[in-house]
Formats: C-alpha cells, structure tokens, sequence
C-alpha cells in the first residue's frame, strides 16, 4: 500500500506543507527569543504590529466578508463585534470567551435568519 494516492494523501500533505513550515519557525524563535527582555523596543513594536495586523484580519472579516458569512447583515456582525469585545473586557481580557461570545452571536443569528 503506497501513501500517495490513498485516503492519507491529504493528511500527509497538511503535515508536510502546512504544519512542518510553519513549526520550524515557531521553534527557531523560541530559541533565539529565549534571552530577549520583553519590554524591549523591539519587542514591543513586534507586538504592535501583531496586534495590528490581527485587528486589520477581524475588521475585513467583519465589514467585508466572503462565503456564508457574507450573507449575515453587517448589523449582526457587528453586534458579534460587539459581543466579542465584551466578553473579552468582562473574562478578564480572555481571548477565548471573546471568541466563543462572537462565535456564538455569529451562529445564532445565522440560525435565526435561517442562513445557509
């Protein structure tokens, strides 16, 4: 039985190019990183530039969206913006209950409006 070409083919692929790349990297700076300060003027800008970027992907996400979630009204995504935002300040700057709040509003109301 050869892997390519059976039902593996497409686990083999995500491993060897989604997973594997990107985990070099992720274990490169943990190394290098290790002996950095955090509050660093690097460091600092790096995270900046990370925040901002996450932000950029969650505006598009919401304001312009593709797929299924282009055919929720923007009112709803943004009152999963909202929620999210919410749940995030009251769990204690919690990115998960963030996340789930607006998953939650996201899905309710895709169900509610009958989305498909």
């Amino acid at each position: 039985m050869t892997l390519i070409g059976s039902d593996l083919t497409p686990y083999l692929a995500l491993i060897l190019l989604g997973v594997l790349p990107t985990e070099i990297w992720r274990w490169l700076a943990l190394v290098v990183g290790r002996g950095l300060d955090e509050s660093s003027e690097i460091l600092v800008w790096v995270r900046a530039v990370a925040t901002a970027t996450l932000a950029a992907v969650v505006a598009k996400l919401a304001f312009f969206p593709a797929g299924a979630l282009a055919a929720l009204p923007l009112g709803w995504r943004a009152g999963a913006f909202v929620a999210g935002l919410a749940a995030y300040f009251l769990g204690r700057k919690s990115v998960l209950f963030g996340v789930l709040a607006a998953e939650a509003v996201i899905v309710g109301s895709a169900w509610w409006l009958g989305v498909r």
